[in-house]
């Protein structure tokens, strides 16, 4: 029953509410950042959309999926420390996991495990600070695991079928994204909204992660096997 609940407050007018509206905001914003930059510099790259097409849609979807989960994390001054820590995991894990596996589809192991690394322990810290200093380490912890499983999973995956793989592993982490909406919505549903903000924030920390993202991918150093 307590899921359903929370299926109807995705379109309610609490936080959850806000969600969906957040994730289409970031994908519509991360179209805009991709078609600007191809039409001022990416147009000229031969075999461009064949050769990270995919892998930018993923993480944008990604990307979508984990500002989404931080906005919902913003809403409240606190979580008990358990719930801020699975938080701080979660978020670290899939911040780290999914940007570590892309990037190394195109760039290798190194550069794709670098930045999930380096993303995963940023937006981990950011949402596991909620409960303090324990949820700051879930993050870092989970982020640097994160980036490294990403990164290594898809160079394991070079020579089969890395886009498919690349497809199952948004899947999976989407599946999970949901639940930790929900873990969050269980553990803030009688408490009172304490932040109210618009979308700047999100538009701002798409159109970075996609343009870096971007950037790295196709200017980015990559192993010998990526040539």
């Amino acid at each position: 029953m307590s899921f359903h609940h929370f299926l109807k407050e995705l379109r309610g007018k609490r936080i959850e509410g806000e969600l969906l509206h957040t994730m289409g905001l970031s994908i519509l914003i991360s179209v805009c950042t991709l078609s600007i930059l191809y039409v001022l510099r990416l147009r000229d790259i031969s075999h461009f959309i064949d050769a990270y097409g995919l892998f930018l849609g993923l993480s944008c979807v990604s990307y979508a999926l984990i500002l989404s989960l931080l906005r919902q994390v913003r809403a409240y001054p606190a979580l008990p420390c358990m719930s801020g820590m699975m938080v701080g995991m979660g978020t670290g894990m899939l911040a780290g996991f999914l940007p570590g596996f892309y990037v190394a589809g195109t760039n290798g192991m190194f550069v794709g495990s670098v930045f999930g690394c380096a993303v995963g322990m940023i937006l981990g810290v950011w949402s596991g600070k909620c409960c303090g200093v324990m949820g700051v380490l879930e993050g870092l912890m989970a982020g640097f695991m994160g980036g490294l499983m990403g990164g290594m999973t898809a160079f394991m995956l070079f020579n089969d079928h890395l886009a498919l793989a690349g497809i199952l592993v948004l899947f999976v982490w989407l599946v999970i994204g949901v639940g930790l909406k929900y873990m969050v919505y269980l553990e803030t549903k009688d408490a009172e909204r304490a932040h109210h903000e618009d979308h700047l924030l999100t538009i701002v920390l798409t159109f970075v992660l996609v343009t870096v993202t971007t950037w790295v991918m196709v200017y980015g150093p990559r192993s010998a096997v990526f040539g």
